[in-house]
């Protein structure tokens, strides 16, 4: 198994790169991330994933540890192929790709051209505990989401009206109890409590 390949820069294209290892050209599979750190006709070093088939032996290529690890825990969920990992991988950043799996974001991960609905929730689903180490703890992440709604939920009750001293007292006592709500959801609670 290739676990990493040093050499130089021989093409280099958004998707694919290139690698010169004393005279061997390995083609590698790439994300936009990756490209991007990389040069053509210079040294560089790759953390390899490689996958073999029936009809090829497909390299894949990371400027870091942590995109491979990435990439292994994407395709690792059923209905991902190792293309649509790329892709996923070179429209969000790892902190947002964790971030919209640990919040249950399934519209942020569709962003990736080739996600639908279903394969966003089954990522969401299949990863929820296994990228906690590529973005901050979940309860931050889910404490930042219910202060945006919390707020999105005051405003609109200042707009009716109701005090923010008022409804903001029952706000975290609601959201305590029930963390998923949406704002529409939290708004109407407030609403038939006051």
């Amino acid at each position: 198994m290739i676990f990493s390949l040093q050499g130089t820069v021989q093409e280099l294209t958004p998707t694919y790169a290139v690698i010169n290892v004393q005279g061997v050209g390995y083609y590698v599979g790439i994300s936009l991330m990756t490209s991007q750190t990389l040069t053509l006709n210079q040294q560089t070093v790759l953390f390899i994933q490689q996958i073999i088939r029936e009809d090829a032996h497909l390299l894949f290529g990371f400027n870091t540890r942590s995109e491979k690890e990435m990439f292994n825990l994407l395709i690792s969920v059923n209905g991902v192929g190792a293309i649509s990992a790329l892709i996923l991988l070179s429209t969000l950043s790892l902190d947002e790709i964790a971030s919209g799996i640990l919040s249950g974001n399934s519209a942020l991960i569709q962003k990736a051209k080739g996600i639908g609905a279903k394969t966003a929730e089954r990522i969401i689903v299949d990863l929820k505990d296994k990228v906690q180490k590529f973005s901050g703890p979940a309860e931050n992440i889910s404490s930042l989401m219910n202060n945006k709604i919390k707020d999105e939920a005051l405003s609109a009750l200042e707009v009716l009206g109701i005090p923010k001293r008022t409804s903001e007292k029952m706000a975290d006592k609601i959201l305590k109890q029930n963390p998923d709500l949406s704002v529409e959801e939290l708004v109407k609670q407030i609403l038939k409590n006051i």
